[in-house]
């Protein structure tokens, strides 16, 4: 390979898009320090703040995806989608990509399908059972598929898939913070059990709400709370949560690892990055699935589990009577966190961005 490789990774949206995107990063730098590469995203959307801060450029598209409350936001998309595709051709005519990665999300489908009319590789990563609209069509053309789940062939064509898991971010899947560490990093007390709610990386109306209305049970129950609310609700949790020394309130959770290492029990939306992230950590969880997210994964992503009695579920619109009363109980079942523990930890997957980036490297020598 003479030339140096020249990789655009394109999508976003949520932490679940750009976490393992950047993991693939990673993990491709590392097989090649002279690799050049590029992130392509949604401008507005998380990533144009997230991809800078590891060290990464990123060019923003003017595109918004379809809207499935609103119709009347639907009219200007066809003109940003065009508007979109001229944006990938000049990037594409500057940067000279050899190769480019989806990972889902707005800006995805634009680089991919542009890289696919001019005959560049490109490679599709589908964190979810069910796979999005988009990578759909887009697999087709696609060199290679990588999938976190078995089952796919009804989305893909099957000589292109291939089975890796989901990327974990290095912090957490490398992490030996202690659980005492974990609690003192909030300020908690490491003789006390405690819940840890992450609704995602954009908050979980329903789950803060149910925290909200059934705050004195934790106490009650001498339990902590750590309670990771989005942006909508920290002004109401932090007031709820002050001169209350056994919890713990913010919008965003930086330091995950601290996180995963302090909770006992876990609160979590059904992501597929927050399941792999909680595979790797081995925790005992309740599932909330987000119940309009498309072709309502989440909730396959979290049965997928309870199948295996690698988790519990709540459904959202019942989560704010059942869902305190649920952790609580699972606080108080020793026997019970033991078997979720035991077999959600049998599906953890540690490397599968070297896996990935080693199957791109070698797809394009």
């Amino acid at each position: 390979m003479n030339m140096a490789n020249k990789i655009i990774i394109a999508g976003g949206g949520t932490g679940g898009h750009i976490f393992p995107a950047i993991a693939i990063a990673n993990a491709l730098k590392k097989l090649d320090p002279q690799i050049e590469i590029l992130f392509v995203g949604a401008k507005g959307k998380m990533e144009m703040e997230k991809v800078p801060q590891v060290g990464y450029k990123i060019e923003g598209l003017d595109i918004a995806g379809f809207n499935r409350s609103s119709l009347i936001k639907n009219i200007g998309l066809p003109y940003k989608l065009v508007k979109s595709f001229f944006q990938v051709r000049r990037i594409f005519k500057s940067f000279k990509p050899t190769g480019v990665i989806g990972v889902g999300g707005y800006s995805s489908f634009p680089v991919l399908r542009f890289a696919q009319s001019q005959g560049i590789q490109s490679f599709i990563h589908e964190s979810n059972s069910f796979a999005g609209r988009s990578n759909i069509l887009l697999g087709k053309k696609a060199t290679k598929i990588f999938v976190a789940s078995d089952g796919m062939e009804k989305f893909f064509p099957a000589q292109k898939i291939m089975i890796t898991g989901n990327p974990v971010r290095e912090s957490i899947s490398k992490s030996n913070v202690s659980r005492e560490e974990g609690i003192k990093y909030f300020g908690l007390d490491p003789r006390k059990k405690t819940v840890l709610s992450i609704g995602g990386s954009l908050g979980a109306k329903n789950i803060n709400e149910a925290i909200d209305k059934h705050i004195d049970e934790f106490a009650k129950n001498d339990l902590q709370l750590i309670w990771q609310t989005g942006k909508s609700y920290v002004t109401k949790a932090k007031s709820i949560a002050t001169g209350k020394t056994g919890v713990w309130a913010d919008d965003f959770i930086t330091q995950m690892d601290q996180a995963y290492a302090a909770g006992d029990v876990v609160i979590s939306r059904s992501g597929a990055m927050a399941i792999a992230e909680l595979c790797v950590v081995k925790k005992p969880v309740v599932f909330v699935p987000f119940p309009y997210a498309a072709e309502d994964h989440q909730t396959v992503n979290a049965k997928n589990l309870v199948d295996k009695n690698a988790g519990v579920m709540i459904k959202d619109s019942e989560a704010i009577d059942k869902l305190v009363e649920v952790i609580i109980s699972l606080s108080t079942n020793e026997q019970k966190q033991h078997e979720l523990i035991t077999n959600i930890s049998k599906l953890g997957v540690l490397n599968a961005d070297e896996i990935i980036a080693k199957e791109i490297m070698d797809t394009l020598k």
